[in-house]
């Protein structure tokens, strides 16, 4: 599966704002930060990161529904969405 780099742009700069929170999580727990603040912004790092995948799965299924000849059958498409789940 060739993902659009149009369709991709947003979750690359998606996965960087994720990769900055992950670094403040890191600077957090290195000050010794109360655990609520650390959890919260580890919490949206998280779902940045599911939704990343998410956008990263469904321009794939939108492939394969459009053309049949794409790699990705269905059964492919079912386990790397319940490989976020």
């Amino acid at each position: 599966m060739e993902l659009d780099p149009a369709d991709m742009t947003p979750v690359i700069n998606r996965l960087k704002r994720a990769q900055g929170q992950l670094s403040a999580v890191t600077r957090m727990l290195e000050e010794g930060r109360d655990c609520k603040d650390v959890v919260t912004q580890l919490s949206a790092v998280s779902k940045a990161l599911d939704r990343a995948g998410f956008a990263i799965i469904a321009s794939g299924m939108e492939q394969c529904m459009t053309s049949p000849e794409k790699d990705l059958d269905r059964k492919e498409l079912e386990k790397l969405f319940l490989t976020l789940a």
